[in-house]
């Protein structure tokens, strides 16, 4: 609590001490205090002075600006470009590392991106003319070209030499990569190796050959599993002859993980995934993304229309079968929905795979009958004692009528449980996103086929007495 209250108060001194800068005009004031800041407390001042947002990135240093600019919303980004003077911009989007920059461009329509790439100097326009012609969703796409290398024949004293001459403008020097005179990759080794080795050691010494490489046609996922497996800051992006073409950095990463789990989250609800904050999305694109799946669940939906006119005779002759239809495919919508988000999320982060079919279906099995069991003890409970309660209100053959709830209640639980589990597994096995397996669709296909068992249950149950 203690450190909260102080980053509250920090963050109100901040904002005080901006304002009457900016009060005053003070050019000079305004740069040195922006330029002291941390960057997300700058990212911060944009977000809460829109209307000083132009000034702000005027004010900076060109360096800072751009790593100010690569955290903020794509939306802002855009309002900034589109704002900034000419030279600024030119300016900014050159600074920029060729990874983020590739990442605006693709968000941006193609015409503005036409004129923007024109203010870049020759070779960046080069790199990102590059990084733009790989698959979208690709590790192409997410590689900067901004990275030290050094050569196995190269002394330690002499890999040091390269490493502050061209470390400036690396997205990061925690690594460096090795290469033969052909530019194939032959090793990346840590800083402290090189640092805590003898000045006259050769690099090839220090090589354990024990490289993880991406591909550049690789998708992000692979690259997003490989930095959780390997514990890594960074990983190097190769082509198919071994040609080391660029790096990808944890925080490119994270960003990656960020829009998945975004994606996943918005499709589990049962709707298609957003491009842009939902705040910044127009309600017509909003409209289509939502209205393509509420049509499918609800076609499906009508279906259940169609079974209770099947069984209209046998609701007819026991209309109290009618009142336990919404507890009937609730629960085993319910049911689906939770076993299918269950293993969703235990795809996404690869705690299970396909091979793993077997075991979850008879943990889900076993996890059916007791979910179903203790639902089915507690309809038939409720059966027995509200008939005690008001006699007579679930007929004669109440009785009946609870073993009825209590078997459906088994069955149907049971089978929500299987359909949501095993549905996202076989989604992944054809090659779709399991998350489209989301919670809704699986509800409207219990729904479904939980009618189709309550009624054959109820029909073979109760039609010694249905006459």
């Amino acid at each position: 609590m203690t450190e909260e209250l102080e980053d509250i108060t920090k963050q109100q001194s901040m904002h005080e001490e901006f304002e009457q800068l900016i009060a005053t005009d003070k050019k000079m004031e305004i740069r040195n205090f922006l330029n002291d800041q941390n960057i997300s407390d700058v990212a911060q001042l944009v977000y809460d002075y829109p209307e000083y947002e132009i000034q702000i990135f005027v004010s900076l240093n060109i360096n800072r600006a751009a790593s100010v600019f690569k955290i903020l919303d794509f939306a802002e980004q855009k309002r900034i470009i589109n704002s900034l003077p000419p030279f600024k911009t030119a300016e900014l989007l050159n600074e920029l590392p060729s990874d983020d920059r590739t990442d605006f461009f693709e968000e941006m329509p193609s015409s503005a991106v036409r004129e923007l790439i024109k203010l870049l100097n020759p070779e960046e326009l080069k790199t990102t003319l590059s990084l733009l012609g790989y698959p979208e969703n690709s590790v192409g796409r997410l590689m900067t070209t901004d990275y030290v290398y050094i050569y196995a024949d190269d002394t330690v004293a002499q890999a040091i030499e390269t490493i502050r001459r061209y470390g400036k403008d690396s997205e990061t020097v925690d690594v460096i990569y090795v290469i033969d005179d052909k530019g194939d990759l032959l090793d990346d080794l840590r800083i402290r190796d090189i640092i805590l080795a003898s000045p006259d050691k050769k690099i090839s010494e220090l090589m354990d050959d024990r490289v993880i490489v991406l591909h550049a046609h690789d998708d992000q996922e692979v690259a997003s599993d490989a930095f959780k497996m390997n514990n890594r800051v960074a990983l190097p992006v190769v082509s198919k002859s071994n040609k080391l073409l660029g790096i990808v950095t944890i925080d490119d990463i994270l960003w990656v993980a960020e829009e998945e789990f975004t994606e996943d989250i918005q499709m589990i609800g049962g709707t298609q995934a957003l491009d842009a904050p939902y705040l910044d999305t127009p309600i017509m694109k909003l409209f289509r993304k939502r209205i393509s799946w509420l049509v499918v669940l609800f076609l499906g939906e009508m279906i259940t229309a169609s079974v209770m006119q099947h069984y209209e005779g046998a609701l007819e002759k026991f209309v109290v079968l009618a009142l336990f239809i919404p507890l009937i495919i609730s629960s085993g919508g319910n049911s689906g929905s939770q076993a299918s988000t269950l293993i969703i999320q235990a795809i996404a982060t690869g705690d299970v795979s396909l091979s793993d079919w077997w075991k979850i279906m008879k943990r889900e099995i076993l996890s059916g009958l007791m979910l179903g069991g203790v639902l089915g003890i507690v309809g038939f409970t409720r059966v027995i004692l509200w008939n005690s309660v008001q006699p007579g209100v679930y007929g004669e053959h109440f009785v009946l009528v609870a073993w009825t709830i209590a078997i459906t209640l088994l069955g149907i639980v049971l089978w929500g449980t299987l359909s949501g589990s095993m549905l996202p597994l076989v989604l992944k096995r054809l090659g779709a996103d399991p998350a489209v397996s989301s919670a809704p669709f699986v509800a409207t296909l219990v729904d479904i086929t939980g009618l189709l068992i309550y009624f054959t249950v109820a029909t073979t149950i109760l039609s010694s007495v249905m006459g």
